[in-house]
């Protein structure tokens, strides 16, 4: 039976300073990395002897607005069924330059999460085999999950207090 610590641990003398920490929700460990180390980091758990975390379970993007330097973020959800264990492994960039390294030739089912990614986010994953668009039209010159809208429309008539009764 793996635990958090065990592989934080492990990680922690792998990598060093190249881990800005660790968290830990519902059992499942969070950890903080650098771009550069991430894509390195995921082949060590795939190739890992014992811990095996050969299951992408998901990859998602994320926008913090308020995270100046750091405002979207990457998170790999990786799973290793050998020991029933789950980690993630969370980086962040600047929206200036969202360049990632694709880790589709580590794990096939990263193609569409990445795309999927770069849709919504504009996340760059630098070497995916076909980076464009997937859900949204090509045309489009925004990326609609970035949080640079505000939630309503102002100018909504149907939103007025005094109809409400307030």
């Amino acid at each position: 039976m793996l635990s958090n610590q065990e592989i934080a641990d492990d990680l922690l003398a792998q990598y060093g300073d190249k881990i800005a920490g660790f968290e830990e929700h519902h059992e499942i460990m969070s950890v903080f990395t650098t771009v550069e180390t991430a894509k390195p980091m995921i082949a060590y758990l795939y190739n890992h002897p014992t811990f095996k975390f050969q299951y992408l379970t998901d990859l998602a993007g994320i926008h913090y607005p308020d995270n100046t330097g750091g405002e979207l973020s990457v998170v790999y959800h990786l799973h290793s069924w050998t020991h029933n264990h789950r980690i993630m492994i969370r980086i962040f960039v600047p929206i200036e330059a969202p360049d990632v390294p694709t880790i589709v030739d580590l794990h096939k089912s990263a193609n569409w999460m990445e795309r999927e990614a770069y849709d919504f986010f504009g996340i760059n994953f630098v070497g995916h085999p076909n980076l464009i668009r997937i859900l949204n039209i090509e045309e489009m010159d925004y990326f609609p999950m970035r949080k640079e809208y505000p939630l309503e429309d102002a100018t909504r008539q149907d939103k007025i207090d005094a109809l409400f009764g307030r």
